[in-house]
């Protein structure tokens, strides 16, 4: 069924929340009728880019290539290509797993919900020199525009699909009951310790401590599904596992 969405006046088209995640589990259904059913975490996001849709990842020093901007990676529509950071490059860098998962879901799902804004038709006139090969979307660390905003949403439904998500967490607590940000801090000081000590530092801003709390809890499925603690909580809010304050009931 041909999928409709609204287009807004900027051209970007007008998602709510349903499309993401529908988005998310019809590119799994197409990759698991062609290649295999995905049925638990991680999501094979690297199969996914390269062997269903065909994209192929370079890593390259994008920071030196883009010296006005913190780039993570860039995206060549035409080419059907993404290069990735190589600062990012999982084997070398375990720890930037996540994130490396992450940037490729975020440009994938450009790939799915704006290429048509930027292919271009095989007769246009290019204005750059012959062999210049320049990127049609380039990814930096802080974006907050509508199509980042579209492709991180479709990259979190992605990797962390909902129903996949509902399940390994009543496995791993036994109910769906979602965890308070209240209950947490009753161990406040001793993850702060143990989350200072693996990160190997403290970060700073006005939610930082409950971030900090509320990424604890997010960890255990983080891991699962092979995402930074900091995208497992976020998604997990936004599914009302994870909620920073009780509403008050008329029985409480």
């Amino acid at each position: 069924m041909a999928r409709r969405f609204t287009k807004a006046k900027s051209d970007v088209s007008f998602l709510t929340p349903d499309d993401f995640e529908n988005e998310a589990a019809l590119i799994l259904a197409e990759y698991g009728s062609a290649h295999g059913q995905v049925t638990a975490p991680p999501v094979p996001i690297d199969d996914i880019v390269e062997v269903h849709f065909k994209l192929v990842v370079e890593f390259r020093d994008l920071r030196a290539k883009y010296p006005e901007g913190d780039v993570l990676a860039a995206v060549f529509f035409n080419d059907k290509r993404i290069e990735v950071d190589a600062s990012l490059v999982p084997e070398e860098f375990p720890a930037m797993r996540g994130r490396y998962r992450f940037t490729l879901a975020h440009e994938l799902s450009h790939w799915r919900l704006h290429r048509h804004l930027y292919l271009r038709q095989a007769n246009q006139p290019s204005l750059l020199p012959a062999g210049t090969a320049q990127p049609d979307h380039v990814l930096r660390s802080r974006q907050t525009d509508q199509k980042e905003y579209q492709a991180n949403r479709l990259a979190s439904c992605l990797l962390m699909p909902r129903d996949m998500v509902k399940r390994l967490w009543h496995e791993t607590h036994g109910s769906m009951d979602p965890i308070y940000l209240d209950d947490l801090r009753a161990r406040q000081r001793q993850i702060l310790t143990a989350e200072v000590l693996r990160r190997g530092g403290f970060k700073s801003g006005d939610d930082a401590i409950d971030n900090m709390l509320l990424e604890h809890a997010a960890r255990p499925l983080a891991q699962k599904f092979e995402v930074s603690p900091d995208a497992m909580r976020i998604r997990l809010e936004g599914m009302s596992l994870l909620l920073r304050k009780k509403e008050p009931t008329l029985f409480a």
